[in-house]
C-alpha cells in the first residue's frame, strides 16, 4: 500500500459534517494529497470536485484517486477562482464544500519548496511553484516599513520592526537557512526562547501567507462557497491559526445573521443564508497527528 506523504487533519470530524449522500456532488477546494476527498468517496457514491494550485499535489492526488474514475474530477486553479470552476463543473451547485487551509506535509517537508527552516532550500514558499513571485523576490524588493507591516500583521510577530531592519540589511538571500540564521540573530536572547517554536516561525508564516495572498484568497472564497450550495447544503472550513480562524468566524456569523437588525420580536429583518455551528470543532487530545493540534473546523449548513 503506497504511504501518503500527508495526514488529513478532522477527517471524521469532516465526515460528519459534510454527510455524504448517493448521487451528491462535493468539491474540496483544498485538494492536496487526496485524504479528505478519498474519505469522501469511499463513503458514498457520490462525486468530488477536487481543487489545487499546487501541480504536485494534483498529480499525487490523481494517483490515489484513480480507482474512484469519473467520479473524481481534478481541477488545478487556486480555490478563489471556485465560482469559475464551478460553472464549468457544476453550474447547478454543489452539496457541500470542504477547505483545509493550512500547508501540507508535502509542502512543508519538501526543502526544494522553500517552505521550511529546518533543512536548506530556495527561498521560495509559492503554493504554485509556476506561477507569481518567490518570496525571496519579495524580500529583494521590499522597503523595511513595508516589510515590518508584513511581519506584524500577517505573522502577528512583535519583534517585527527589529526583524525587518536585519533582514533588509543582509539581503539577498541564497537559502531559508540564511534567512532562519538572521531572523534568529536579530532577536535578543530572551526573545529568541519566548516560545518553544524556532524563532523564525512566526516570520516565515508570514512571508508565506504575503506571497500566497492566502488572506485574500480566503475573503474571496467563503461567498464564492456559500454562494455555490445548494439548499441543505453543507460547508466545512478547516483553519490552523487566527487570522484565518477570525475571518471565517465573522463571516459565517455574518451570514447565519447573528448581528443583522432584528424587529420588534427579535428575529432577523433578513433571511439568513446560512445556519452554522456556534462552536468551532478541535481535535481530540489524544489525536497522533501533531499538525493536528492547531486545527479548528467551522461548520455551517444552507438551509434547505
Amino acid at each position: 500500500m503506497t504511504a501518503w506523504p500527508h495526514q488529513s487533519v478532522l477527517l471524521d470530524e469532516v465526515l460528519d459534517a459534510l454527510a455524504p449522500a448517493a448521487g451528491e456532488v462535493f468539491v474540496d477546494c483544498t485538494l492536496g494529497a487526496g485524504g479528505h476527498t478519498e474519505a469522501l468517496l469511499q463513503a458514498a457514491d457520490c462525486h468530488v470536485i477536487g481543487l489545487d494550485r499546487d501541480p504536485d499535489a494534483l498529480a499525487i492526488a490523481g494517483e490515489r484517486l484513480a480507482p474512484f474514475g469519473d467520479r473524481f474530477t481534478a481541477v488545478h486553479a487556486p480555490f478563489d477562482r471556485l465560482e469559475t470552476v464551478l460553472s464549468e463543473h457544476a453550474p447547478d451547485g454543489v452539496d457541500g464544500v470542504l477547505a483545509d487551509l493550512g500547508v501540507s506535509s508535502m509542502q512543508l517537508d519538501r526543502a526544494d519548496r522553500g517552505f521550511s527552516f529546518q533543512s536548506a532550500g530556495p527561498v521560495d514558499m509559492r503554493m504554485d511553484p509556476t506561477d507569481g513571485r518567490t518570496a525571496g523576490e519579495l524580500l529583494a524588493e521590499v522597503d523595511e516599513a513595508d516589510l515590518a507591516g508584513i511581519l506584524r500583521d500577517l505573522g502577528e510577530e512583535r519583534d517585527a520592526r527589529r526583524i525587518a531592519r536585519a533582514v533588509v540589511a543582509h539581503r539577498p538571500y541564497d537559502d531559508t537557512l540564511a534567512l532562519a540564521k538572521v531572523i534568529e540573530e536579530s532577536l535578543p536572547p530572551k526573545a529568541r526562547f519566548r516560545s518553544r517554536t524556532h524563532p523564525a516561525t512566526r516570520a516565515f508564516q508570514a512571508l508565506r501567507i504575503a506571497v500566497n495572498d492566502e488572506l485574500g484568497q480566503l475573503d474571496r472564497l467563503l461567498p464564492a462557497a456559500v454562494g455555490a450550495l445548494k439548499p441543505g447544503g453543507r460547508l466545512a472550513i478547516i483553519s490552523f491559526h487566527s487570522l484565518e480562524d477570525r475571518r471565517v468566524k465573522r463571516f459565517l456569523d455574518e451570514e447565519a445573521g447573528y448581528d443583522a437588525p432584528r424587529d420588534a420580536f427579535g428575529r432577523p429583518v433578513a433571511t439568513p443564508r446560512l445556519e452554522r455551528s456556534r462552536k468551532a470543532i478541535k481535535a481530540a487530545p489524544d489525536d497522533p497527528n501533531p499538525r493536528a493540534r492547531s486545527a479548528r473546523l467551522r461548520t455551517a449548513r444552507r438551509p434547505a
